[in-house]
């Protein structure tokens, strides 16, 4: 009898251990100073001012980084269609699920014409957002505007 109890107290040390170890949560992870600073002349609009502060953190190996720089490129007037398509192809390279760069290349092959390309990207979004996502929504939207002339 006294080994149950003594089985039953190191169980529950055990037990302990592991609700210590949850009580103390990791304390989230910061958005780097570069993302944030990008997305919010993005958010603005201030393309100009996206590409410099991109250029400024120069994060090449970064699926976010190349993703906001072909989008910055692409919405920038006038717009780098062909230095877009760079970033977005690197960050897919990088990161081949990156919902953001799949949606954006799809759009800039739409506005070059390619809807096949923009299809093939819409049925790879189709595979990455397994129950849906806003990227798969949005292309697949603009895929039909496209297919009528809107």
């Amino acid at each position: 009898m006294p080994y149950l109890s003594i089985l039953f107290l190191v169980l529950l040390s055990f037990l302990g251990n592991i609700f210590a170890a949850d009580s103390d949560p990791e304390p989230a992870k910061k958005e780097p100073v570069w993302l944030s600073e990008s997305r919010g002349h993005i958010a603005k609009e201030a393309y100009a001012q996206a590409i410099a502060a991109l250029q400024a953190a120069n994060k090449t190996n970064s699926a976010d980084w190349n993703n906001l720089m072909g989008y910055s490129l692409r919405k920038n007037k006038p717009s780098d269609f062909s230095g877009a398509a760079k970033h977005y192809e690197r960050a897919l390279e990088i990161d081949p699920r990156h919902r953001g760069a799949l949606e954006y290349l799809g759009e800039l092959k739409l506005m070059t014409g390619d809807l096949a390309g923009a299809e093939a990207l819409l049925a790879t979004l189709d595979k990455v957002c397994l129950f849906g996502c806003d990227e798969y929504s949005d292309l697949k939207e603009a895929i039909q505007k496209f297919k009528s002339g809107k």
